[in-house]
């Protein structure tokens, strides 16, 4: 039996593991802190708030295992250091104050390529972002690298969306590496992660999210 928290449950990918969270038997609480209500829902605890200036000791963040999906991309953000301030800064933050907090479990949404010495920013993000999670010394750490993720978002991002379907027409004949990964597969490896992955660090890349 779990709480867990959820940082970008109103995203993509966390709105897929909110939802399946909350209809998960194994998980008894979500807190799950967001910029605008949610839905109420008896299991659910929605902090109402930028994550950036919650207060560092609230109680809520206590939790036994934690889904982080937040993240941004440089168009959106405007700069490269207002991405860098969401997809490295805000989540090694939220990081530091569950782990602060006594959480156990830490699933995190990174990307196929991540690499700190990468010469691409969001990729030399990615994988700075990892090692600094890694360094908080979380009992159970699972790292989930999938491809282009696969599904409707509320937001419009045309480049992307172009991108997706040409690689939805010749995905068949690419490397598995190389494929999209649907957002609910994503979400359910993160949610599974966060409620059961066994101590250890270990990494999920696009073929195992399927």
């Amino acid at each position: 039996m779990t709480r867990i928290l959820i940082a970008g449950a109103t995203g993509l990918v966390g709105g897929h593991v909110l939802r399946r969270a909350l209809s998960d038997d194994r998980v008894t609480a979500i807190v799950a802190p967001t910029r605008r209500p949610l839905p109420p829902h008896d299991k659910l605890s929605n902090p109402v708030s930028d994550l950036s200036t919650l207060p560092h000791d609230d109680a809520w963040w206590a939790a036994d295992g934690v889904v982080c999906t937040l993240g941004t991309t440089r168009a959106k953000a405007g700069s490269a250091a207002a991405f860098r301030a969401v997809d490295l800064d805000l989540q090694l933050a939220v990081a530091r104050r569950a782990r602060a907090h006594g959480a156990r479990r830490f699933a995190l949404t990174s990307s196929t390529g991540a690499d700190p010495r990468s010469r691409f920013v969001y990729l030399r993000t990615k994988g700075e972002l990892e090692e600094a999670v890694r360094d908080l010394g979380f009992p159970s750490l699972t790292i989930v690298r999938p491809g282009v993720i696969l599904g409707e978002r509320t937001e419009t991002r045309v480049a992307e969306r172009a991108f997706v379907v040409a690689l939805r027409a010749i995905g068949s004949v690419l490397p598995t590496r190389l494929r999209g990964n649907r957002a609910d597969r994503i979400a359910q490896a993160l949610l599974d992660a966060a409620v059961a992955a066994p101590d250890g660090s270990r990494m999920i890349g696009p073929a195992e999210i399927g």
